[in-house]
């Protein structure tokens, strides 16, 4: 059994504030269940990192609580690898993929995956007019928990944004909108072994989406309906699917998958989330619970198989 974990929380992404509520929530669950737990902030410069984990030991996991840019999106993984320290959650492939909304949306498409239709622009082509008919979806290239996503609605009177209103690139990722529901699947496991648990329903407030407000802001939350209440059929092809998205990312330790059901009732995968948020709001630790498997169970299994790819 390990016994030393160093849980990675905070960092510079603009996630910062859920990934330190996630790595708090973990640390705890974690020394509850005995381990020697330290935490981490990884906000200045990498050898403070690394002589936060030297010397590695066959007993340390790296626990990664980062969320978003530097944390989930394979660099910390590779440094994490060249140290040959094991950490949870995927590796550095998966991760850079899973991040990068064209790629993952690429590679899913070729395992026979449906997708939301899309295109890639660049930053003054959207200044210059709408890509699309509306409604259409906006989204940063490599944001995770919604950043920057919103919805251009037909009877918006401006552009998807102003030159000042877009901090997230020169490229931007536009989707035409899939009207209907929104649910999403915990994964857990790697290849043939990848098991989904659940399929949530997310249901915002009246007048909105699923954005980040909706996801961390306890007054502006949208309601979680476990289990969704949809056919047999329908849970088990909103089960495959995810699991089909988590093998062809290559994925493995605990991801969610979110996912549209338009209003003939078809599936369309958004994205895999390989750093799932572990805040009291999230979604992972609510399915793993209605699974029959408890916070502090779900972040010992995410320590037991935590690995590197040195």
């Amino acid at each position: 059994m390990v016994k030393k974990v160093l849980v990675l929380m905070g960092g510079r992404s603009a996630e910062r504030e859920v990934s330190l509520s996630s790595g708090t929530a973990c640390a705890n669950a974690l020394r509850d269940a005995g381990y020697d737990v330290d935490i981490f902030d990884p906000q200045g410069p990498v050898r403070d990192l690394v002589a936060a984990i030297e010397p590695v030991t066959e007993d340390l996991v790296i626990f990664n609580a980062l969320h978003g840019r530097w944390g989930e999106d394979g660099t910390i993984q590779g440094l994490l690898d060249l140290l040959g320290v094991k950490y949870t959650h995927s590796g550095l492939l998966a991760s850079a993929v899973a991040m990068d909304k064209p790629m993952a949306k690429m590679v899913m498409e070729k395992a026979g995956i449906p997708c939301p239709q899309g295109m890639v622009k660049t930053r003054d082509t959207m200044l210059a007019g709408d890509p699309l008919p509306r409604p259409y979806v906006v989204k940063p290239i490599n944001e995770g928990s919604s950043v920057g996503v919103h919805i251009v609605n037909a009877g918006d009177p401006d552009l998807a944004f102003t030159a000042e209103s877009w901090p997230f690139g020169e490229e931007v990722l536009v989707e035409h909108y899939i009207a209907g529901r929104e649910v999403t699947v915990t994964v857990m496991g790697e290849g043939e072994a990848a098991r989904a648990l659940a399929v949530t329903e997310i249901r915002p407030q009246p007048g909105s989406f699923y954005d980040y407000d909706a996801k961390y802001n306890q007054a502006l939350a949208a309601t979680h309906i476990i289990p969704a209440e949809m056919s047999p059929e329908e849970t088990k092809e909103a089960l495959r699917l995810s699991v089909a998205a988590h093998r062809a990312l290559g994925c493995r330790g605990v991801a969610r998958a979110d996912l549209r059901q338009n209003e003939q009732g078809a599936f369309f995968v958004l994205e895999v989330n390989t750093q799932p948020g572990m805040t009291e709001m999230s979604l992972v630790p609510e399915q793993a619970i209605y699974s029959g498997l408890s916070f502090q169970d779900l972040c010992v299994w995410m320590v037991e198989n935590a690995r590197c790819d040195h």
